[in-house]
């Protein structure tokens, strides 16, 4: 993960707005490959569906901080008293989307959109515990769920922590996850642990935060420490996929795309096979907003429109990228290949991705879990 642009070509890239009432600046936090997504096939889409109209991609940066970048860029224009902003649609993180729609630096839109109603998601209402809806539209669920090979998980695969439990003193080393260091899908497994165990999984995801309530805690997490001790703890992500790939471990939780991307390139045996355990396991979105004085809101609102239509998600999202969508998974039946759809949805319903597929806990709980973690199980 990288930086994306210096910051003269940021400067360039905003210029256009005031060249040119018809470009839409689109502002990206993430990878590389977000902002490629954008220029190569969103970009080129929207323009073919808008002659005249031009589209103009820029990064910020990886992580939160690219997102950082693009609230401290609004907060300022805010601040200044700015008539039109200079970013048209924003790529953010959860974290960052709230404190967005806290200090009104975004447009409520996602009614006004067709595609608005095609995603029910909790994640599309929820950013870390702060009300985020009708102020943003999921691009893409990145989901965790639990990989094996089939060949060596004997006497039924696990559906829920409770069994994974039981399977696991059955079957000792042969799950294996990161604990919560070097990758997010052993935080994503802990806290989906918590959620499971803890008998509050709505206060965890949707608040409001209360610092008695890890006090609860101990049993859970005694029990994970006891678990901890009959499992591998691996190097992280592609630490946890690797082993998977060597058959040392035969379970084990990971993120969906990376687990595709893995089969694609032929680092897995191909016979390998994800499960979504109950009560269910985190994800996370990334979400398309406009900023509240877009100098082009219309237009901003046809795009996030377009980029989250059923075809757009289909071919961008699932097919390009292996994500899950940001929409409805089920929206998208008849729009992919029944190749990339069995592929996808195979293991993994998108039934099961709107009865398990949990948010993150809110911020505090969520650093309590951790903190909790390295004190009482870690240790």
């Amino acid at each position: 993960m990288r930086n994306l642009i210096a910051a003269s070509a940021l400067a360039i890239g905003l210029a256009a707005t005031g060249a040119n009432a018809q470009t839409i600046n689109v502002a990206t936090a993430g990878d590389q490959n977000m902002v490629d997504y954008v220029r190569d096939y969103l970009g080129p889409l929207f323009e073919k569906k808008h002659p005249g109209v031009k589209v103009v991609a820029v990064g910020t940066g990886p992580g939160d901080g690219g997102s950082q970048k693009i609230y401290e860029k609004l907060a300022a224009q805010k601040a200044a008293n700015v008539g039109a902003w200079d970013f048209d649609v924003i790529v953010v993180h959860q974290k960052m989307a709230g404190q967005m729609v806290g200090e009104q630096l975004l447009a409520k839109y996602r009614d006004k959109i067709d595609t608005g109603k095609l995603v029910t998601r909790e994640t599309a209402a929820n950013a870390l515990g702060a009300d985020v809806s009708g102020y943003v539209m999921p691009m893409f669920h990145s989901q965790t769920a639990l990989a094996y090979n089939p060949d060596l998980v004997k006497g039924g695969v696990p559906a829920s922590y409770v069994e994974l439990v039981d399977w696991v003193k059955k079957n000792p080393k042969k799950f294996g996850y990161n604990g919560i260091k070097g990758g997010m899908s052993g935080v994503a497994f802990v806290a989906g642990w918590v959620s499971a165990f803890g008998g509050n999984a709505d206060k965890l995801a949707k608040g409001p935060y209360d610092g008695a309530t890890k006090a609860a805690w101990d049993k859970l997490l005694a029990d994970l420490k006891d678990f901890n001790k009959s499992v591998v703890i691996t190097p992280g992500n592609a630490g946890t996929l690797d082993m998977l790939n060597r058959g040392e471990i035969a379970m084990g939780p990971v993120w969906v795309d990376m687990f595709y991307t893995w089969m694609a390139e032929g680092k897995l045996p191909p016979n390998m096979k994800l499960k979504l355990i109950a009560p269910g396991m985190p994800g996370q979105p990334m979400y398309y907003a406009t900023p509240a004085k877009a100098a082009n809101a219309k237009l901003a609102e046809e795009f996030i429109a377009m980029a989250t239509s059923p075809e757009v998600q289909a071919e961008g999202i699932v097919k390009r990228f292996n994500w899950y969508p940001g929409i409805d998974a089920k929206h998208l039946e008849g729009k992919l290949d029944q190749a990339v759809w069995k592929k996808l949805f195979a293991d993994i319903s998108p039934e099961d991705l709107s009865s398990k597929g949990q948010p993150f806990p809110i911020a505090p709980y969520f650093n309590d879990i951790l903190e909790s973690y390295e004190k009482k199980v870690a240790n």
